[in-house]
């Protein structure tokens, strides 16, 4: 399936969140994998981040790479320079925006 989320970085905070994206860490890159994701790209636009990625079952990943410990610390760093960050709640899965249209 297909999922697309929108998230914010902090504006104070642009060059430190593509940097750390220049070195996402590969422990958490393989956690991803295996949670399901076979691709997972980020746009910006000013503050606006609009991922868009390709998993076999999103809510079960989002529920898997919640407990791991990589992406728990990951969140942590990601939360520091956004502000609306990447939702691995109960509720995350729901964090998906809506289809309006599709060729």
């Amino acid at each position: 399936m297909r999922v697309a989320l929108h998230t914010k970085v902090r504006e104070d905070r642009i060059e430190e969140y593509e940097a750390a994206h220049r070195q996402v860490p590969a422990e958490l890159v393989t956690a991803i994998r295996a949670a399901g994701a076979t691709s997972w790209t980020i746009w910006r636009s000013g503050t606006d981040l609009f991922h868009v990625l390709e998993v076999e079952d999103y809510a079960a990943m989002i529920a898997e790479l919640a407990k791991l410990p990589v992406n728990v610390a990951w969140q942590a760093r990601m939360g520091e320079l956004t502000e609306i960050a990447h939702d691995y709640s109960a509720g995350g899965s729901d964090a998906s925006l809506p289809v309006v249209w599709e060729l």
